[in-house]
């Protein structure tokens, strides 16, 4: 007589078939990672127009810049104020633009590239006298860049830099310390004029004139090491003022904004005096 009892082994087998058929239902199979979730970060250039003099500095800052803000990649231009400000008004792509001077800012206001309203010192800068290391040309004090036979390197006029030593000149020359004649002579020494002051630093590292005068935030610890100084005193020199402002017509606005913040910002100003500069928070 056949049993009427399934088989034990066939019981099991039924069991196990039903459980794996539940677990599999109950289990979603089109369950999107997080990874494919997640939106793709979009990649954004933010194209910065710096003088010369800020080029270490505003470097680091540019590093720090992109840490905080992923998928931004920051360029910058260095060069001289002057020629900064002439490619801004020809039509530049750039979104922020740091000054030397407060001329060549007014000047991309005036080209209609800078708002009039958006304009922010951020910093200060001060002149100093440099000589390479050996001093072929016996510096030892200011009166020396008159010495007949002396060969001086200066930014030219149209540099910020240029104009500043410029002024330190005519200040000298009304100083009976210096005599009337102290401007003329120097200049009648000048070999070269440069298009920025890293020009001017890199010519009297290699030796290729006796003296020199740039910003002190120039004397990096590169150039420490190739250059001597000589202070200018306050009475007789030029403090730099740096503006800082966002292009109007920037394609990257908020990140043009966000980066001219983060300029002003404590952290930036502690980056820019770490570099010499002196910080709009200090005054």
């Amino acid at each position: 007589m056949r049993s009427k009892f399934l088989p034990i082994c066939l019981i099991f087998t039924l069991l196990a078939t039903v459980a794996c058929s539940t677990q599999a239902a109950a289990e979603p199979t089109d369950v999107p990672s997080e990874a494919a979730t997640a939106a793709p970060v979009e990649e954004r250039t933010l194209t910065v127009m710096a003088a010369a003099s800020l080029t270490e500095s505003f470097t680091e800052l540019g590093l720090i810049f992109e840490s905080q803000h992923e998928g931004v990649t920051v360029a910058f231009n260095f060069a001289g104020s002057q020629a900064l400000a002439e490619q801004l008004a020809q039509g530049a792509d750039v979104d922020v633009f740091a000054s030397a001077s407060n001329k060549y800012m007014t000047a991309a206001i005036d080209a209609g590239r800078v708002t009039a309203d958006a304009s922010s010192v951020f910093a200060y800068n001060r002149l100093v006298v440099i000589y390479p290391k050996d001093n072929p040309g016996g510096i030892a004090e200011l009166k020396d860049l008159a010495k007949e036979g002396l060969k001086v390197d200066l930014a030219d006029a149209s540099v910020p830099v240029g104009q500043y030593a410029l002024d330190f000149l005519d200040k000298a020359s009304a100083d009976a310390n210096f005599g009337s004649q102290f401007k003329e002579d120097v200049l009648n020494n000048v070999v070269s004029y440069e298009e920025n002051v890293k020009a001017v630093v890199t010519k009297i590292s290699l030796g290729e004139a006796d003296a020199g005068i740039v910003y002190v935030t120039d004397i990096t610890a590169d150039a420490a090491e190739l250059v001597g100084t000589l202070e200018i005193p306050d009475e007789l020199n030029t403090i730099a003022t740096y503006p800082i402002a966002p292009i109007a017509d920037s394609k990257n606005a908020d990140l043009a904004q966000a980066f001219v913040a983060f300029v002003l910002s404590s952290e930036g100003q502690a980056i820019l005096a770490k570099y010499n500069f002196v910080s709009v928070l200090s005054n």
